[in-house]
């Protein structure tokens, strides 16, 4: 490619990107029932709410010096950050279950990213006392935003009846969508919570016991749904990424582990006092070595930061993963 060539590439990326970053936003207010496409852009800020998401991730902006590779990286990642996400609950089926002395119904619950075919799709269960519990947790926190939305009442009579539970399948559907539509619950802590921590304590607690095969199972189907959830807060996810990388290491996957700690770790770049950098740094220390990797860069990182902090006691990532979601 001439010259010429190459620097009409260079200005039609730069004005791709700058279209971009200057595209306006917005998301969906607290009053719609309809749920709207959520987009996250670079340069978007907003006031501090009551969740535990930020609105966006901090990213380079264009400039002259960037390479087209670069740029066109840049392009890519702008895009990817700006793509409209909006999620969809599905409860297409249900099963009674019947343990001791307890009888209950078990609503299977697949949600799925729309806009594109979505071969990643999440599929949970949860019972009518775990939709009862959300609600009564959401009334808590937000009973204003929950002031007009209605929760199907337990009968005390009829529960098993088909009937009563194609009913319920439709308003436990019509109740998710309408929680994700509000922007403040479905950023909630209380609300992933109902999505993720069930599967995320039974993974826990397998790696704890040294389940690690049935652990990285669990973990691998949650982190999708996860990053769904969290999307704009990419922290969230590096406990989930770091006890992923801990189940590879042990079942002697090491390239498997070395590639989700580099998540973890471009997660954390700007987040170095975070409980997991230093003992992800050493992992991955240890990881490159034995994969023959370059390993320098990390130890120039890991010696940088201890020249910078006073030296304290630091948890292994094992000793760190066997600790959460511990009751």
């Amino acid at each position: 490619m001439d010259q010429d060539s190459h620097c009409a590439e260079e200005r039609e990326l730069l004005e791709a990107v700058s279209r971009i970053t200057t595209f306006s936003t917005t998301s969906p207010s607290d009053e719609e029932s309809q749920p709207k496409a959520e987009i996250s852009c670079q340069g978007r800020r907003e006031t501090p709410e009551k969740d535990v998401t930020q609105d966006c991730n901090v990213t380079l902006s264009p400039n002259s010096s960037m390479t087209t590779k670069e740029l066109q990286e840049y392009w890519r990642n702008e895009k990817r950050q700006c793509k409209q996400v909006k999620l969809l609950f599905e409860i297409p089926s249900t099963r009674i279950v019947e343990h001791h002395l307890s009888k209950y119904v078990m609503y299977k619950i697949i949600i799925l990213q729309t806009g594109s075919f979505d071969s990643n799709k999440s599929v949970i269960e949860r019972r009518y006392s775990d939709f009862e519990k959300l609600h009564r947790n959401l009334l808590e926190e937000f009973s204003e935003e929950m002031e007009d939305v209605t929760f199907p009442k337990k009968t005390l009579t009829g529960n098993f009846t088909e009937e009563i539970i194609n009913e319920r399948k439709l308003a436990f559907k019509d109740y998710l969508r309408l929680l994700y539509s509000m922007k403040y619950i479905r950023r909630s802590k209380k609300f992933i919570d109902f999505l993720t921590r069930p599967e995320l304590q039974e993974a826990y607690g397998c790696l704890r016991g040294g389940q690690y095969t049935k652990a990285l199972e669990i973990l691998l189907e949650v982190i999708g749904l996860q990053e769904r959830l969290t999307r704009g807060n990419p922290v969230a996810i590096v406990p989930t990424l770091c006890a992923i990388v801990v189940c590879h290491k042990d079942l002697e996957k090491p390239a498997s582990a070395f590639e989700y700690g580099e998540k973890a770790l471009s997660r954390l770049h700007v987040h170095t006092s975070h409980r997991y950098y230093i003992p992800l740094l050493e992992t991955m220390i240890t990881l490159a070595y034995e994969l023959g990797k370059d390993f320098l860069s990390l130890q120039e990182k890991l010696e940088e930061w201890k020249a910078k902090k006073d030296p304290i006691r630091v948890f292994t990532l094992k000793e760190l993963a066997v600790r959460e979601y511990v009751q």
